[in-house]
């Protein structure tokens, strides 16, 4: 199944299995399928709350979590669909602030396949029109929206009016899809700017804004970049936010990581040039520390995969998978691991990923890594990846799967030095951690 959706409850799973049958089991770019499907069921991408679309190749989801949790600390609500899912299929649709329950998913899976069978949507696209049922259905204040792929063909790209766009780092991510040049992929996510609505994004080199801003006049809409209508820096440990509205000083925000500032950002700039939500000073300074995304430098508590390891160490999870978002999470253990403490890095990368460049900005580092498959999926083989560490400068070694890697570190570590784990390479991967360590995200 497309995304390993499994589900624990018969009536869901029972419908993912239909969606198996009937979708053609690869992701299609294009809006023909996704607006046929979204007629047959009553245009409920017409009838949602204000919406809050968001594109970007890293970065999306965490942008969507500040914006959520703003909207929510200012008393409001707010539905959510963001993907992919990490432990349970309902991750995907939050309503109200809460997953969707397995009787609705049920319902709404079944009502979208019964009235599109024939259409040959692909597994997001059902998803998509599922979530928009949904969230159409239930009130709420606002309606947050992550772009799955690219932007402009994306299937989320049927909102007609949202309240605002916006647009996280830009990278090399899906070239199957969106092409190998960084300026192509800019454009496609420029794709959702829509007649009259804001687009607020980053700041980004000249090439890449040039096609932004292309996109931007051709659809009407008024484009804000960073370092223009609004920024945003870091400052004695506060994030230091203006536009042409005044100054915020806010915290730092409670996710780690440098560029979760730059999200965070993101989030207050996008919520701050609309008008459809209104949302206080106030609720931006608690959406700091409020907002919660699993699986983003994600420190990891007790469980049975924290049992393997000796009294004192870390275990982090990142499901960081293209070079930009390594070297994000590369950045901050650069600052993170004393130079006392041994540090490993248990790795898993799917085999479409470019191992060499998602491994660069870890080369030369002193540091142990640990090559797995990733459960479920085509991936490249431990042994290939033990060859592309050692050719980056990186001590590395295989094994059949976390356990073994993790047994290995706890097995060989000074109990005086306890180690610092990080397990990354795939979001695949980060789900069947946090389901092993039994930390489900609710």
């Amino acid at each position: 199944m497309a995304d390993r959706a499994v589900s624990d409850d018969p009536a869901v799973q029972r419908q993912l299995d239909r969606l198996a049958t009937l979708s053609p089991g690869a992701d299609i770019l294009g809006l023909e399928r996704i607006s046929a499907l979204l007629a047959r069921v009553g245009n409920p991408e017409r009838k949602l709350p204000p919406v809050f679309h968001v594109a970007g190749t890293n970065g999306k989801g965490s942008t969507c979590a500040f914006l959520r949790a703003a909207i929510e600390a200012s008393g409001l609500s707010a539905h959510v669909y963001t993907s992919p899912h990490l432990v349970r299929f309902n991750e995907r649709i939050r309503i109200a602030g809460s997953l969707i329950d397995d009787a609705l998913l049920a319902a709404l899976l079944e009502e979208v396949l019964d009235s599109g069978a024939d259409i040959g949507a692909s597994f997001f696209e059902v998803t998509t029109a599922a979530a928009f049922l949904a969230f159409a259905r239930e009130p709420a204040d606002a309606c947050i929206v992550e772009v799955g792929l690219g932007g402009r063909l994306d299937a989320t790209n049927v909102v007609p009016a949202p309240a605002v766009c916006g647009i996280a780092q830009l990278g090399i991510d899906h070239q199957a899809f969106l092409g190998s040049r960084i300026e192509d992929i800019a454009a496609e996510k420029a794709g959702i700017a829509k007649p009259g609505v804001p687009l607020v994004t980053l700041h980004y080199p000249d090439p890449l804004a040039e096609r932004i801003a292309q996109a931007a006049g051709a659809a009407g809409a008024r484009w804000l970049p960073r370092g223009d209508s609004w920024d945003a820096a870091v400052y004695r440990q506060r994030l230091h936010y203006r536009d042409e509205d005044g100054k915020l000083d806010l915290p730092l925000p409670r996710l780690a990581g440098a560029h979760q500032a730059a999200n965070a950002g993101l989030a207050v700039a996008m919520l701050r040039h609309q008008d459809a939500v209104p949302v206080r000073d106030s609720a931006l300074r608690a959406a700091m520390g409020w907002a919660d995304w699993p699986a983003r430098l994600h420190r990891l508590g007790e469980g049975p995969l924290h049992a393997l390891l000796p009294k004192g160490a870390e275990l982090w999870l990142d499901g960081g998978h293209n070079p930009a978002a390594a070297r994000a999470v590369a950045d901050f253990f650069r600052g993170h691991v004393p130079s006392d403490r041994p540090f490993h890095v248990v790795f898993g990368l799917l085999a479409n990923k470019d191992a060499a460049g998602v491994l660069k900005p870890f080369a030369n580092r002193s540091m142990t890594l640990h090559a797995i498959p990733v459960p479920g999926h085509d991936h490249h083989a431990p042994a290939d990846l033990v060859l592309a560490a050692r050719a980056a400068g990186i001590s590395a070694v295989a094994a059949t799967d976390v356990e073994k890697a993790l047994t290995w570190i706890g097995r060989h570590a000074d109990r005086t030095q306890p180690p610092i784990v990080l397990i990354m390479g795939s979001l695949y991967l980060a789900g069947d951690i946090l389901r092993r360590n039994e930390q489900r995200p609710v």
